[in-house]
């Protein structure tokens, strides 16, 4: 069955537009409190199943609790609701206090006209697609409550932030601090504003905290991990050591040295990595992406570490981790994957693991990630008529093919659609930047032209 509303991180959109509306949102409730009360919860007698809810600082966040709590009371769930709290402390909570799923409401690191709804399990997983596929199918079965003596209630936890801080502490070691170290630390007016700062503060850290004034519109705005000229310049402001940016939901992460040089998540992934390899805490090896930088492939390769590529999204850097049975991986945009520590990325989590290699190694970020300079790389974007496939075109196919062998070893190409728009994205990288705009500008006029010309599938054309 294909999946209506599901995408690969929850269902998202424009607020106020299907499907993040109010009405839809009671119905999504509803289906999934019945997929859980029709389910072996292994609850005692008389127990009714309860579920978590957790949001962002967006505005709409408390529009879409209300119709969630309403849904989920309508199929008999109870409701503990945690106020603003990030992605992967609804992950944690759910699993620590033994809930049956945990649902957060927010749209990342999109702007605040937009939300979204994500589930996780009991364990503090992602749904599986069967279930999410199950929750879809309810949503065309009439909403009809329970009688009211079987109604859900609702309760918030009011020690919610507490618990999350110190389980984030506790994935940093006993016998090391961050005393001497004064962090910027960049909440990006959302989910982690009263929580990243303490975490740091509480483990010795000199803390200044930006981005924890959040007023439902400025979530993500002109900050955190999408904007990081703001955390470079209150880094270089406050002559901080380091600078930690986080994105509005708390699940994404990327850090600046003192003098406010970027370190996206492909190079903090290889910080972790190095520093677990040498002291013997590394199981198995790295997951990255397609998108993930072919200096840190060779880089771990270097150092005898595994490395693998999974689809673009955490959730498929996720699935090849629990294949191969390894515990890091993640994408250079900064979601980062310690399985070790989480069942889920966590932005606060992974600026921990680096913190610990710093402290541990005597380093600063800088010269832990000297020995690895990212590639040039280059994405163009081409818009091209709906359906059409790059990798049916002989045109397009001559043109990568000259394009790699030209780069041989020391870069490569990859040409892959756009989940969301009409868009091949044709993405470049190697050790010549001079290669990389080259033959970044060619695949992609040779695409244009494919795409205007409605070039004929490859199996089907006809020799010149």
């Amino acid at each position: 069955m294909t999946r209506k509303y599901f995408g690969t991180d929850g269902i998202r959109g424009r607020v106020g537009e299907a499907p993040i509306t109010p009405e839809f949102v009671i119905h999504l409730g509803y289906s999934a409190g019945k997929v859980l009360t029709s389910s072996d919860w292994h609850l005692s007698k008389g127990e009714r199943p309860a579920v978590l809810i957790g949001k962002d600082t967006r505005i709409s966040g408390y529009m879409l609790e209300s119709a969630l709590q309403a849904g989920l009371s309508a199929a008999g769930v109870d409701v503990l609701l945690s106020g603003p709290m990030p992605t992967p402390a609804v992950a944690y909570l759910t699993r620590a206090l033994r809930l049956q799923a945990g649902i957060v409401i927010s749209a990342s690191h999109n702007p605040f006209e937009d939300n979204g709804i994500k589930f996780f399990s009991a364990l503090g997983t992602k749904l599986p697609d069967a279930t999410e596929q199950e929750i879809e199918a309810g949503l065309k079965a009439p909403l009809k409550a329970m009688p009211s003596a079987q109604l859900g209630k609702a309760r918030r936890v009011n020690d919610a932030r507490g618990r999350y801080i110190e389980f984030c502490k506790s994935t940093f070691p006993n016998h090391l601090d961050l005393r001497g170290l004064r962090i910027v630390v960049d909440c990006a007016h959302g989910a982690t504003y009263q929580i990243a700062g303490p975490v740091l503060h509480e483990l010795g850290a000199d803390v200044v905290a930006i981005g924890i004034h959040p007023d439902g519109l400025n979530i993500n705005h002109e900050c955190g991990a999408t904007h990081s000229a703001t955390l470079q310049e209150a880094v270089r402001h406050h002559r901080a050591d380091i600078g930690v940016a986080l994105d509005g939901d708390g699940d994404r992460v990327i850090m600046t040295d003192g003098e406010g040089v970027l370190y996206d998540g492909d190079r903090l992934i290889y910080i972790i990595a190095k520093h677990r390899k040498q002291n013997g805490l590394l199981k198995g090896g790295v997951a990255g992406t397609l998108m993930t930088n072919l200096a840190i492939e060779n880089g771990l390769k270097k150092l005898n570490i595994s490395f693998a590529r999974a689809n673009v999204g955490d959730r498929y850097v996720l699935e090849l981790l629990q294949k191969k049975n390894w515990q890091l991986g993640g994408e250079g945009s900064g979601h980062i994957i310690c399985l070790d520590k989480h069942t889920t990325g966590d932005g606060i989590i992974s600026a921990l693991q680096v913190l610990y290699a710093m402290r541990d190694s005597g380093k600063t970020l800088t010269e832990l990630a000297s020995d690895v300079t990212l590639y040039p790389q280059q994405l163009i974007n081409v818009r091209v008529p709906k359906g059409f496939d790059a990798h049916n075109s002989l045109a397009i196919k001559a043109a990568q093919s000259e394009a790699e062998r030209d780069l041989d070893t020391t870069g490569r190409v990859l040409l892959r659609a756009s989940g969301t728009e009409p868009l091949i994205r044709v993405m470049v990288e190697g050790e010549s930047g001079q290669k990389v705009k080259h033959w970044a500008e060619k695949i992609a006029e040779v695409v244009r032209n494919a795409a205007m010309t409605g070039e004929r599938p490859a199996e089907k054309a006809v020799p010149n």
